[in-house]
Protein backbone atom coordinates (compact mmCIF):
# COMPACT_ATOMS: atom_id res chain seq x y z
CA UNK A 1 0.00 0.00 0.00
CA UNK A 2 1.43 3.21 -0.50
CA UNK A 3 -0.44 6.84 -0.42
CA UNK A 4 -0.28 9.66 -3.10
CA UNK A 5 -0.79 13.67 -2.27
CA UNK A 6 -2.22 14.82 -5.63
CA UNK A 7 -3.44 18.44 -4.79
CA UNK A 8 -5.20 18.51 -1.97
CA UNK A 9 -6.35 14.47 -2.18
CA UNK A 10 -5.19 11.89 -0.36
CA UNK A 11 -4.91 8.60 -2.55
CA UNK A 12 -5.17 5.43 -0.69
CA UNK A 13 -3.69 2.78 -3.54
CA UNK A 14 -4.14 -0.14 -0.73
CA UNK A 15 -5.70 -2.86 -3.50
CA UNK A 16 -7.07 -5.38 -1.12
CA UNK A 17 -10.47 -3.63 -0.79
CA UNK A 18 -13.52 -5.59 -1.75
CA UNK A 19 -16.12 -4.33 -4.22
CA UNK A 20 -19.67 -5.45 -4.06
CA UNK A 21 -21.93 -5.56 -7.39
CA UNK A 22 -23.92 -2.56 -6.14
CA UNK A 23 -21.20 -1.25 -5.32
CA UNK A 24 -20.04 -1.76 -8.97
CA UNK A 25 -23.38 -0.49 -10.42
CA UNK A 26 -23.67 2.87 -8.42
CA UNK A 27 -19.85 3.40 -9.63
CA UNK A 28 -20.96 2.69 -13.39
CA UNK A 29 -24.37 5.01 -12.81
CA UNK A 30 -22.89 7.79 -11.29
CA UNK A 31 -20.14 8.36 -12.95
CA UNK A 32 -19.90 6.39 -16.10
CA UNK A 33 -16.62 3.92 -15.54
CA UNK A 34 -15.77 0.54 -13.53
CA UNK A 35 -14.03 0.60 -10.40
CA UNK A 36 -11.30 -1.07 -12.30
CA UNK A 37 -11.68 2.04 -14.45
CA UNK A 38 -11.00 4.49 -11.90
CA UNK A 39 -8.68 2.55 -9.57
CA UNK A 40 -6.70 2.65 -12.68
CA UNK A 41 -6.59 5.82 -14.20
CA UNK A 42 -5.51 9.10 -11.75
CA UNK A 43 -7.01 11.39 -13.64
CA UNK A 44 -10.37 10.21 -13.57
CA UNK A 45 -10.05 9.17 -10.25
CA UNK A 46 -9.62 13.00 -9.67
CA UNK A 47 -12.43 13.93 -11.75
CA UNK A 48 -14.46 11.22 -9.73
CA UNK A 49 -13.30 13.02 -6.24
CA UNK A 50 -13.68 16.29 -7.69
CA UNK A 51 -17.26 15.82 -8.71
CA UNK A 52 -17.90 14.12 -5.34
CA UNK A 53 -16.78 17.07 -3.10
CA UNK A 54 -18.39 19.70 -5.16
CA UNK A 55 -21.45 17.87 -4.29
CA UNK A 56 -21.02 17.76 -0.92
CA UNK A 57 -19.62 21.50 -0.43
CA UNK A 58 -23.56 21.84 -2.27
CA UNK A 59 -25.16 19.66 -0.10
CA UNK A 60 -23.67 21.36 2.98
CA UNK A 61 -24.87 24.94 1.85
CA UNK A 62 -27.91 23.64 0.86
CA UNK A 63 -28.44 21.90 4.88
CA UNK A 64 -27.25 25.40 5.93
CA UNK A 65 -29.96 27.22 4.56
CA UNK A 66 -32.69 24.78 5.42
CA UNK A 67 -31.29 25.02 9.09
CA UNK A 68 -31.23 29.08 8.84
CA UNK A 69 -34.85 28.99 7.69
CA UNK A 70 -36.15 26.46 10.40
CA UNK A 71 -34.50 28.63 13.59
CA UNK A 72 -35.76 32.07 12.43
Amino acid sequence: MFITLKEWFIINSDNNMNYTEDMEKAMSKNHRMSIAEYESNLSKRMEVELKREKEYQESKQIIAEVDSQLHR
